[in-house]
C-alpha cells in the first residue's frame, strides 16, 4: 500500500499569492506600477521641462512651429536669463519674496503653536468649537478678505512695504497651521504632561521641552505649507505693493515682463523656473517629515 501524498497544501501554497504578490508578474507590474508612474512623472515634470526649454529658446523659435519643434531647442541662448537677472529687478524680487515668506512663516508658526496648545492641552470649555471655527476661517477666500485688510494696511501706514505682506499673510496661514498642529498635539499622550506637572514644570516648560520636541515633524509640515503659500501668494502682493523694488516674484514677473500685448516669454519662463527652485529644494530636504506628519495627523 503506497504512502499518501500531501499535494493539497502544496497546491494551496503555490496558488496563494497574498499581499503584494500580484505585482511579481511583469504584465501586471507594467499596468499597475510602471505605467501610472510614467504618467505621473510626465504630468509632474513636463511643466518644468517646458519652462526650461522656453527660457533658452531664441525669440525666432518661440512661435515658428513650422520650422522648429516646440518640444526641442535649436541653438540655445542665455539671453533671456541674462536679461532677467541683469536688466530687471528680479534679484530684488527674489530677496523680497524670501524675506516675506520666512517672516510670515515664523509669525504663523509661533501663533499656531500657542493656539493649538491652548485648544488641545488646556481643555477649556468650548475648545472644540474654537478649533473648528479656526479651521473654517481657512475656507474664507482671500479675495473677500483683501478689501477690509486693505483698509487696515492703509490705516497703519504700511502700504507698499514688506510689512504689509508679513502681517496679512498669517490671516490664511494661521488657521490651517493651527488645525494641523492640533492634530499632532492631540496624538501626544497626556500622561507626559501630567508627569511634568507633578515634577513642578510650568506650562511654558512643558510646551518647550516636552511637546515641541515631539512635534518636530508637524512643525516642519506646517512650516513647509506656510512657506509655500507665502512664496506663491499673488492677490495680496498685487494689492498691497505698488513700487517695483518691493514686489515679490509672482507679481513682479507678471507685471514687469508683460508690457501691453508684448510678452517676454523667455524671461517669463526663466523667472517662473528660478522662482520655483526654492520650494522644490525645501520639499526635497523635508519630504519625509512632511509625509510622516500628514500621515500622523490623518491617523489621529
Amino acid at each position: 500500500m503506497s504512502a499518501p501524498t500531501h499535494t493539497a497544501p502544496r497546491e494551496a501554497l503555490v496558488g496563494d499569492e497574498g499581499g503584494m504578490g500580484y505585482l511579481e508578474r511583469l504584465p501586471r507590474r507594467l499596468v499597475t506600477v510602471y505605467l501610472p508612474l510614467l504618467v505621473f512623472l510626465f504630468v509632474l515634470l513636463f511643466p518644468f521641462y517646458w519652462m526650461a526649454i522656453t527660457s533658452i529658446k531664441p525669440n525666432a523659435q518661440l512661435t515658428d512651429y513650422n520650422n522648429y519643434s516646440p518640444f526641442w531647442v535649436v541653438d540655445p541662448t542665455l539671453d533671456h536669463i541674462r536679461y532677467l537677472l541683469f536688466e530687471t529687478s528680479y534679484p530684488g524680487w527674489l530677496v523680497n519674496t524670501m524675506i516675506v515668506a520666512v517672516a510670515a512663516t515664523f509669525v504663523s508658526l509661533v501663533t499656531s503653536v500657542f493656539a493649538a496648545y491652548a485648544i488641545e492641552r488646556l481643555r477649556f470649555t468650548g475648545s472644540r468649537f474654537v478649533g473648528l471655527a479656526i479651521f473654517l476661517a481657512y475656507l474664507v477666500p482671500p479675495s473677500i478678505l483683501f478689501i477690509p485688510l486693505a483698509l487696515m494696511v492703509f490705516n497703519f501706514g504700511i502700504y507698499d512695504s514688506k510689512l504689509a505682506l508679513i502681517f496679512t499673510y498669517p490671516t490664511f496661514l494661521v488657521p490651517f497651521c493651527t488645525w494641523l498642529l492640533m492634530g499632532y498635539f492631540r496624538s501626544i499622550p497626556y500622561e507626559l504632561e501630567e508627569c511634568a506637572l507633578i515634577d513642578g514644570a510650568s506650562r511654558w516648560q512643558i510646551l518647550v521641552k516636552v511637546l515641541l520636541p515631539l512635534s518636530v515633524p508637524g512643525l516642519i509640515s506646517a512650516g513647509i505649507f506656510a512657506f509655500t503659500l507665502s512664496w506663491n501668494e499673488f492677490i495680496y502682493a498685487l494689492t498691497f505693493i505698488a513700487s517695483s523694488e518691493n514686489k515679490t516674484v509672482p507679481v513682479g514677473v507678471l507685471t514687469e515682463l508683460v508690457r501691453s500685448d508684448v510678452y517676454e516669454w523667455g524671461s517669463l519662463m526663466a523667472g517662473a523656473l528660478i522662482g520655483s527652485l526654492p520650494v522644490v529644494i525645501l520639499y526635497s530636504f523635508f519630504v519625509e517629515h512632511y509625509v510622516s506628519s500628514m500621515t500622523g495627523a490623518v491617523k489621529e
